[in-house]
């Protein structure tokens, strides 16, 4: 099983976090953030991974500092989980429809980290969640993982299914990069010999 397990604790959040990839989509979720935990319940649930995960965040201020650390940490934690990266697909793409929502989602597990985020919100909040961070988040998860990362609205006017269809989007496509080819699982899926 890759699985790990993180902990991340400074002035402004306090976080556990476990994570299997190798899961069948269970999750235990309080991130102090509701709509936040709606979109890392689906995010569990569509890539299959299990994900345990408690913050206790300076949430009295707003959500950034808690959805900005979580991302950090749930990528420290793929990275981790997917160890020496043998045998690994690598790459995976979505397209995914969200009601009137179109997203697209590609992923290199490349070692460079890098986010093209190209989706404009018609909203600057859905409830007292603030949009933007949706980017926050994926960019603190790519910081981390050290992948690339393109996620690409393609269409969409609702920006709770934007953002769901992004969440949706990216599970599935991380879901296939990280499975194994039993072909090859001892060997890196590079001609450099490194990832």
């Amino acid at each position: 099983m890759r699985k790990a397990e993180i902990e991340r604790k400074t002035k402004e959040t306090d976080i556990k976090l476990l994570l299997n990839v190798d899961g069948t989509g269970k999750s235990e979720i309080n991130s102090g953030c509701g709509f936040l935990d709606h979109m890392l319940t689906l995010f569990s649930k569509h890539s299959k991974f299990d994900l345990v995960l408690n913050c206790k965040g300076d949430t009295d201020v707003d959500y950034h500092h808690t959805v900005e650390d979580i991302g950090i940490a749930l990528g420290k934690a793929f990275s981790t989980a997917i160890g020496d990266k043998k045998g690994i697909e690598r790459y995976g793409d979505t397209i995914l429809p969200m009601d009137e929502a179109l997203i697209l989602s590609a992923v290199d597990i490349s070692g460079r980290d890098l986010l093209d985020f190209t989706a404009d919100m018609p909203s600057e909040r859905v409830g007292d969640f603030d949009t933007e961070l949706c980017r926050e988040f994926w960019f603190g998860f790519v910081r981390e993982a050290k992948i690339t990362l393109h996620i690409i609205m393609l269409s969409g006017n609702n920006s709770h299914h934007i953002i769901e269809g992004i969440f949706k989007s990216v599970a599935k496509t991380l879901c296939k990069a990280v499975a194994i080819d039993a072909r090859f699982a001892d060997e890196l899926p590079s001609t450099k010999g490194v990832l």
